[in-house]
């Protein structure tokens, strides 16, 4: 009894589509990880008087960075 074994390929160029996709998911996480540092860096540096005349609390900080970096 003969066992056949099935290769399947996939079109040519599928390949590298999928490597431009994974790295252009790797370009925006960097992206927005950026904006979430950055964010947090300047909300952190802030005295607790600023924060509150912007309407936030010190616990708001991350929040607010993690939502900003999701609007990019």
């Amino acid at each position: 009894m003969a066992d056949t074994t099935e290769f399947k390929t996939q079109a040519h160029g599928t390949e590298v589509a999928g490597f431009a996709g994974l790295i252009a998911a790797f370009k925006a996480h960097v992206a927005r990880r950026k904006v979430f540092n950055q964010t947090f860096r300047e909300l952190y540096a802030m005295s607790n008087r600023d924060l509150a005349d912007l309407g936030l609390v010190r616990a708001e900080i991350r929040r607010v960075a993690l939502q900003a970096s999701k609007e990019i």
